[in-house]
């Protein structure tokens, strides 16, 4: 694998998280500071005043939503063009055409104003009904919103952006679905993800919980793997629900929705007076709200890639067990590594601040030493 050129790709690709994270947190505040977050209420407020009056504060709040989203796609769309269209092709990993992409950012906004406006109306809800405690009721619907998500995403969402159909190799469907059932984790169906239509990386994953959890092998990954290699990373996959990782990722993340609530219900009843709100319930301190719980959530990312990176090894560990293939497992990681430009040995800095996963060279190295 060429390393500098996949180190050169990574960086990049930070960088320009770095500079959204900043764009993001500059126009939250500059709405604050600015008294323009007021100005966006006082226009959501107005267009709001034709709806029945039940309905007027639950409006308010999506028009503002709205209006906040359409600000914020000024500064991110640039950048998002230059990561996930320039930077894609420039590395050679692209195979998506502009309309393509422009059509995929399209849907993505459309979604994200959906649920964005849907969970911002639940919040304020929350917050006029309680204006002290709503932190609590508010955090405990975020978790099963989590839940319903993980659960549906893959029958409902991955298809607006993805084709998905079932594997039509039938050998190795069988031999996933057998080694599924040896690991105890039973699959709604095998499928082929049409990655190829927009990229050459390959990925292959195990998604849904429940009633619809069912395998995905990139179209990308079927085309250029041997069977064996696909199995032994299909082993990898089953065993985050083995070991119920899934469900302790979304525990961590209630968690976390429930920190990020609480210090923003502390902040908020702080900044009240002093942001000029008209109370707890004025849609216009919501970048406030934002900023508070995504703190929380930028203090405890390094942590969550911590954990992950041991949920990692272990089914890395797993897998190889399964599978007793650490040949496959190597061959596997190793074109990996090369087809997705992936790093083979960051810095401890960069792997505590970005990687939920371990280093390929790591994971090789461990797969190399275990004993069959």
């Amino acid at each position: 694998m060429n390393e500098d050129k996949a180190a050169r790709y990574n960086r990049l690709k930070r960088r320009v998280s770095l500079v959204s994270l900043a764009w993001t947190i500059l126009l939250l505040g500059g709405l604050l500071v600015t008294d323009a977050s007021l100005g966006l209420r006082d226009w959501a407020e107005s267009l709001a005043r034709i709806a029945p009056a039940m309905l007027t504060a639950t409006v308010t709040v999506a028009l503002y939503v709205t209006g906040l989203t359409f600000v914020s796609e000024i500064g991110s769309l640039p950048l998002a063009f230059y990561s996930t269209f320039v930077v894609e092709r420039r590395y050679g990993l692209s195979n998506e055409s502009f309309g393509a992409w422009l059509r995929d950012q399209a849907k993505s906004l459309v979604i994200g104003l959906v649920l964005g406006a849907g969970a911002a109306s639940v919040l304020y809800f929350f917050i006029r009904l309680s204006p002290a405690g709503w932190w609590l009721p508010a955090g405990a619907v975020f978790a099963l919103v989590i839940i319903g998500l993980t659960n549906l995403a893959p029958i409902l969402l991955l298809p607006l952006f993805y084709t998905v159909k079932p594997l039509a190799r039938e050998s190795l469907r069988v031999r996933l679905v057998a080694m599924a059932e040896r690991a105890g984790a039973r699959v709604l169906g095998v499928y082929e993800w049409g990655l190829a239509e927009k990229t050459k990386k390959a990925n292959a994953a195990l998604t849904g919980i429940g009633s619809t959890r069912r395998i995905l092998v990139s179209d990308t990954m079927l085309a250029e793997y041997s069977e064996d290699e696909i199995e032994v990373v299909m082993a990898h996959e089953l065993a985050h629900h083995v070991h119920g990782d899934i469900w302790k990722g979304i525990v961590f993340e209630g968690l976390l929705i429930l920190a990020g609530f609480f210090v923003a219900a502390r902040v908020l009843s702080f900044g009240v007076g002093l942001m000029g709100l008209n109370g707890p319930g004025d849609v216009a301190g919501l970048p406030l709200l934002l900023l508070a719980a995504g703190a929380v959530s930028l203090v405890m990312l390094p942590a969550a890639h911590a954990i992950s990176r041991v949920h990692e090894r272990r089914a890395d560990r797993f897998a190889l067990q399964l599978t007793k293939n650490p040949g496959a497992f190597v061959s596997a990681m190793r074109r990996l590594g090369a087809q997705n430009l992936a790093e083979e040995d960051p810095s401890r800095l960069v792997q505590w601040l970005f990687h939920s996963h371990p280093p390929i060279r790591e994971r090789i190295a461990a797969a190399q030493t275990f004993k069959v």
